[in-house]
């Protein structure tokens, strides 16, 4: 894996990301520790499934009888 500095990151983010693209694995350190990695998404994503997913969370999110999805936000924040 190839790293590079945040500076130089964002100073070459088009060239990183295409070469990312290319299927290169590219680390972005932060004072020296590896922070973040640009990989290539081909092939990543599939949106149906991801969709599929979120409605399976739905339905069970109603299955929960007395408490709202509000309620759940409300203690998922505290």
């Amino acid at each position: 894996m190839r790293r590079v500095g945040l500076f130089e990151a964002k100073q070459k983010l088009s060239e990183l990301v295409e070469q990312a693209a290319a299927g290169e694995r590219i680390g972005i350190t932060r004072r020296g520790k590896l922070a973040a990695v640009i990989v290539s998404v081909k092939g990543e994503y599939d949106l149906n499934g991801i969709f599929e997913n979120l409605e399976g969370i739905r339905r069970r999110a109603r299955r929960v009888k007395g408490v709202s999805v509000k309620d759940l936000i409300e203690e998922g924040r505290s």
